[in-house]
């Protein structure tokens, strides 16, 4: 999600100036999706850029009701489907904007933390009926998977964690989910570790996100690593390398001293303790920060919040934060609707069934809190910050720990044990007997995946798991 970019003025259309000056731009290849996009007709590019006359004026309840209907109910197929999407509609048919301003518009929002489709459902919703429609447009966009995600979590609740049935199908799923996030790395890696310029491989880029999955597996903090690549990264695009090259070998001598003199980190020196318990208040905070580190999408703000609900907090069981993640890739939501699983079953855990509500709405409430904030209120100002190369690095960093999900939730989903005791040929063909279906559905998912461009796949994907899980698993 990383970019170069200068200033998009999101002004309501009530305001006098909505111009958008001309930025250089990082752009996934929407056009490469199941339809071909037309170019843009416009031929003056400052023209393109400013021109609103085209974007229909709606009443609130219009606005909600036109992103509800239009966008809301047909999320499906993860982020990128859900901007071809809105790009398909809003530029393509009704020529809202031009492409080009389209393009410079999104590239703003590959950087800035939150699902991009929620913030460009935002940034219309700005241009028809000011701020509060942006507000509207981005509520309208996330309320059926919220909805959905809360049923779900409710039925997961009345069903119950030892249903073998239930247990059976969630188990096929996890290695299918683990196969969807593994393909996400890499069409994110694809627009976020290129030389803007040039588009080729950056190699500095690369560097960072190998090294941050490194740090990950040395168990050094999330944050330290982000923000140390993101300096790093800034020093180099300023061709200071000799300053570079030395916080780069500092932060492993520094690791090297810690561990002489303190050991090796804990699993839960990842997390901050955000959520040591699923109180309200821990899981408002929880949320909040989630939001604030969800550069690349969901997929950091899913590392986060299972460190912390999972390892630190221990509230939460690895098993059930897989099944969450699998539910979330079946809905027309963006991925971060996770989230509101995760409340759930935190109020579960100190409280009734409307703990478990409240706990939902809260947590939901928080990680989406910084992507309408970032998105109507402090759009201008982040995107002044934004000019510097520390997100470029930072951006690249985020593809190394996202990696390190992918392989953490695959070592969840086969559930190889290693201990030494299981030396005997009759405990290793039994765990192979167990563990080969998970790992051929692994296998046919990511390539199916990589195969098929329809929207539904991963919708399908989940689906046909749950009921292969009924004969692999029972």
């Amino acid at each position: 999600m990383s970019a170069a970019v200068k200033s998009v003025n999101v002004t309501p259309v009530s305001e006098e100036n909505n111009s958008i000056p001309q930025s250089s731009s990082r752009n996934i290849d929407l056009e490469s999706q199941e339809t071909d996009l037309p170019e843009s007709t416009h031929t003056d590019p400052h023209s393109t850029l400013q021109d609103n006359s085209n974007v229909p004026r709606l009443s609130l309840l219009k606005l909600f009701w036109f992103f509800f209907y239009n966008f809301g109910l047909f999320a499906w197929g993860g982020p990128i489907a859900q901007i071809a999407l809105i790009k398909e509609k809003l530029v393509v048919e009704d020529k809202w904007i031009s492409i080009p301003r389209f393009q410079r518009v999104f590239s703003v929002y590959q950087i800035l933390p939150g699902p991009e489709a929620t913030e460009l459902c935002m940034f219309f919703g700005c241009l028809s009926a000011g701020r509060v429609g942006g507000i509207v447009a981005g509520i309208a966009f996330i309320l059926p998977g919220f909805l959905l995600m809360l049923l779900a979590s409710y039925l997961y609740s009345l069903v119950g964690f030892e249903n073998q049935y239930f247990n059976a199908s969630f188990r096929a799923v996890q290695p299918i989910v683990a196969a969807m996030i593994l393909r996400a790395t890499h069409k994110i890696a694809d627009h976020s570790l290129v030389d803007q310029t040039t588009r080729k491989p950056n190699p500095y880029l690369i560097i960072a996100a190998l090294c941050t999955a490194l740090n990950s597996a040395l168990r050094i903090n999330i944050f330290i690593s982000l923000a140390l690549y993101g300096i790093i990264y800034a020093l180099i695009a300023r061709r200071q390398f000799i300053i570079a090259a030395s916080v780069f070998i500092l932060q492993y001598a520094v690791y090297a001293i810690y561990v002489v003199f303190r050991g090796v980190p804990s699993p839960v020196s990842l997390a901050l303790g955000t959520a040591k318990t699923p109180e309200l208040g821990n899981l408002l905070a929880l949320g909040l920060v989630a939001g604030s580190l969800s550069f690349g999408g969901a997929y950091t703000a899913v590392l986060f919040i299972q460190v912390e609900a999972v390892l630190k907090g221990a509230w939460l069981p690895q098993r059930v934060f897989l099944d969450c993640i699998a539910i979330g890739n079946a809905l027309p939501a963006p991925l971060v609707i996770f989230a509101t699983f995760v409340g759930f079953q935190g109020g579960l855990v100190t409280g009734g069934i409307g703990a478990a509500f409240a706990g939902a709405v809260v947590i939901t409430i928080g990680i989406l809190f910084p992507c309408f904030v970032f998105t109507i209120a402090g759009h201008e100002l982040l995107e002044k910050l934004l000019l510097s190369g520390f997100f470029d690095g930072l951006c690249g960093a985020v593809i190394g720990l996202i990696a390190v999900i992918a392989v953490q939730l695959l070592q969840s989903s086969i559930q190889w044990s290693a201990s030494s005791d299981n030396t005997d040929i009759t405990i290793i063909i039994e765990q192979i007997s167990q563990n080969g279906p998970a790992a051929v559905l692994y296998m046919l998912a990511l390539a199916t995946l990589y195969k098929s461009t329809n929207k539904y796949t991963p919708m399908i994907l989940v689906a046909s798991g749950a009921i292969a899980g009924q004969f692999l698993f029972v």
